[in-house]
């Protein structure tokens, strides 16, 4: 089984940690590296010679949000079709009527409340 690599952003490190320390605890072959600067971190991505099967992309930060990430990211070709997962606090309820209104198509997820409800969700999606 080849190991999925994983891009976390977000500019809290403490869900970072809790993020990081959920996806190393699930029995899955996973390299997860994070990153608190998206704007850094997007120009990494414009030049890098092997993308991330998935970023996981808060929606919530400085710079610029993930929203904006997003557009930006999209905007280059060979980027284009690197999966997203965006995640905020909002409830999906609450977010995705948002994201459709602004012609924004990515998957959504709203921060669990646990470690475990947060680790059967990386289970799920990774």
């Amino acid at each position: 089984m080849q190991t999925k690599e994983i891009l976390l952003i977000d500019d809290d490190q403490d869900d970072i940690k809790n993020f990081m320390d959920a996806i190393e605890s699930l029995p899955k072959k996973i390299h997860c590296r994070s990153s608190d600067n998206p704007v850094e971190i997007l120009e990494e991505l414009a030049a890098a010679p092997i993308l991330p099967d998935l970023i996981l992309l808060d929606y919530n930060m400085p710079y610029i949000n993930g929203m904006e990430f997003l557009r930006k990211l999209k905007s280059y070709n060979h980027l284009a079709d690197v999966e997203v997962v965006m995640f905020s606090t909002p409830d999906e309820n609450v977010m995705l009527p948002w994201l459709e209104k602004n012609n924004i198509a990515v998957k959504y997820i709203s921060k669990p409340d646990t470690f475990e409800e947060l680790r059967t969700l990386f289970d799920a999606i990774l």
